[in-house]
């Protein structure tokens, strides 16, 4: 039975109107007694829920008295599409499951041309794109420098232990390390002598400084001795003779200590750094250069071609600039030397004239060397900050 229910209701045909609705008379009753409700407006208060379905029993009502909410309102747009006064809807947007409506299609006209959605999600991401890209070529950069860094170390290292323990081969150029040999040795004795002049120096400062003290106290005593006036008087002013030779002598030697500072410490220093500097790139330059030769030796498949192009770009690299360095270190050992001869020479110079005029005691001589080599003297006290700068 129930078989051939299912089968009836499975060829039943639903019947169209001419306008290709498949209501029928039934349903368009029910809309009407619908309308007429919707009209009405009754209250939902007074209605009741009938659970059993029509014609069940009474015990199966449940009042909704208890129930509240809004009534039923009353909708024109659905009165006046049953009245016909509004075109049928297509049935194609009927198979689509689309209603149009009059206010939706109001607000699709009232709506702007343009869309700013859209471009507003472009601007906010296209930022953020652009800066996580810049982060991430800032990330491949760095590791791509660790990288080199770390591979450069390993071939530094393995080559200066090789060197080291004998095993490996290094690149001399004998002429030119015997002259940096010669001034790492002229540099740790001009240091020597730069040491020597500054306790010289500051012996020979507490030596003036000890002599104007004497002075002034002879001068006191000759004016409350009056027995031995002369006597205190002579011994005053020749401890102030001497102090002030004892001055000139100071800014001549501190001239000579400056001088002497300035070729050790800046112009040595500098050549020596360049030293340094050329040592690492002959380091770095034996290193490719074992690189390549023991790839030079090895099997000669695609692979290892391609290694052996990668290290000959190296090793050319690491030749041009060890040869570059090379050319620096010799032009600045040359110009060194003429330079150390030159200062040397005027400085020694005026060391001797000085230390003999002083302890000649020929003042006019002393001071006609300070002149000669254009030595200005500070005036006593200029080294104390004046008042001004200690408020």
């Amino acid at each position: 039975m129930a078989d051939s229910i299912l089968s009836k209701a499975a060829t039943m045909e639903i019947p169209i109107n001419s306008n290709g609705d498949s209501r029928t008379a039934e349903d368009d009753s029910l809309e009407q007694d619908l309308q007429q409700v919707m009209v009405s407006g009754p209250n939902l208060n007074e209605t009741s829920i009938v659970s059993g379905g029509y014609g069940g029993a009474a015990e199966g009502i449940i009042p909704t008295s208890s129930i509240k909410g809004p009534a039923i309102r009353f909708n024109p747009e659905y009165f006046d599409r049953r009245c016909g006064n509004t075109p049928k809807p297509d049935i194609r947007s009927k198979s689509r499951g689309i209603t149009p409506s009059h206010s939706a299609a109001s607000r699709i006209a009232n709506q702007p041309g343009h869309y700013p959605a859209p471009s507003m999600h472009h601007s906010n991401s296209n930022p953020s794109m652009m800066s996580e890209e810049a982060t991430r070529g800032v990330a491949v950069e760095k590791f791509d420098s660790v990288k080199k860094w770390s591979i450069n170390t390993y071939k530094c290292t393995k080559q200066m232990f090789s060197e080291r323990f004998g095993r490996g081969t290094k690149t001399v150029d004998l002429e030119l390390e015997a002259q940096i040999d010669v001034l790492r040795e002229t540099k740790v004795k001009y240091e020597r002598i730069l040491r020597l002049a500054r306790e010289l120096t500051n012996h020979f400062y507490n030596m003036v400084q000890t002599q104007q003290a004497l002075g002034d106290t002879f001068a006191d005593l000759s004016q409350k001795s009056p027995e031995l006036q002369d006597e205190f008087g002579y011994n005053a002013e020749t401890q102030r003779l001497l102090c002030k030779n004892g001055e000139t002598l100071l800014g001549a030697i501190n001239f000579f200590v400056s001088s002497i500072n300035t070729l050790v410490n800046k112009t040595m220093e500098d050549t020596l750094m360049t030293i340094k500097m050329y040592e690492n790139a002959r380091l770095e330059f034996d290193a490719y250069r074992t690189d390549l030769e023991e790839l030079s030796t090895g099997p000669r498949d695609a692979a290892a071609m391609v290694r052996i192009e990668i290290a000959q770009q190296q090793y050319q690299i690491q030749k041009d600039k060890y040869e570059r360095l090379h050319s620096d270190v010799s032009i600045k050992l040359k110009f060194l030397e003429e330079n150390k001869v030159k200062v040397m020479h005027k400085q020694l110079l005026l060391f001797h004239n000085a230390i003999s005029a002083y302890f000649a005691g020929n003042q006019q001589q002393l001071e006609q060397t300070l002149r000669e080599f254009n030595v200005k003297l500070k005036p006593p006290g200029s080294d104390k900050p004046s008042w001004l700068e200690e408020q």
